[in-house]
């Protein structure tokens, strides 16, 4: 008797006129109000706690996306139910979302890789090699350090370049000559 009741739902969420009855700049806020009302009271969640409603970052996203005057008209979501807390997300992802979705994904998979350097058994290697492995530490850190001041001077000169330029002639009123 331990299952957890996990509960999903699909549904289609008239928001127009909600927020057709708030000011302009107040839109946004109440349609993300509607959805979280609109789920609490569909998938029954104890005494209609928005608390417990947690949407998807790229719903929320989507529909601040034209703005908190122009939120979209109706939304097509999926209501998954986990113990107390309801999760809502897109039944089907707009082109854009699953763009930039795919997006973040190959960048996440991208630090993983980096993150993980790749474990080799060591050897016992002759002293030789410590001072080979020495010399190449000492050549990294030079070109490091190189390439640290070839930024450092890309940043003086871009700095430079917006810095105002003093005239050498100075203008005065004619009336100041006399």
């Amino acid at each position: 008797m331990a299952e957890s009741k996990i509960q999903e739902r699909e549904y289609t969420i008239p928001l127009r006129k909600v927020w057709l009855k708030a000011a302009q700049y107040e839109r946004g806020r109440k349609a993300i109000k509607a959805i979280k009302e609109f789920v609490a009271k569909h998938m029954k969640v104890a005494d209609r706690d928005v608390n417990k409603v947690k949407l998807d970052v790229f719903l929320n996203n989507e529909i601040w996306f034209r703005g908190r005057r122009h939120p979209p008209s109706k939304v097509k979501i999926k209501a998954i139910k986990e113990g107390d807390i309801v999760k809502v997300e897109f039944v089907e992802l707009p082109q854009r979302v699953k763009f930039h979705k795919a997006k973040l994904d190959r960048l996440h998979k991208k630090e993983d890789k980096k993150e993980t350097p790749k474990m080799t058994p060591k050897t016992e290697e002759p002293k030789t090699s410590e001072a080979s492995s020495e010399k190449k530490e000492e050549k990294e850190k030079e070109i490091a350090v190189a390439e640290l001041h070839a930024k450092e001077a890309k940043l003086d000169a871009k700095a430079q370049k917006h810095l105002s330029k003093k005239k050498e002639e100075s203008y005065h009123r004619m009336a100041l000559k006399k």
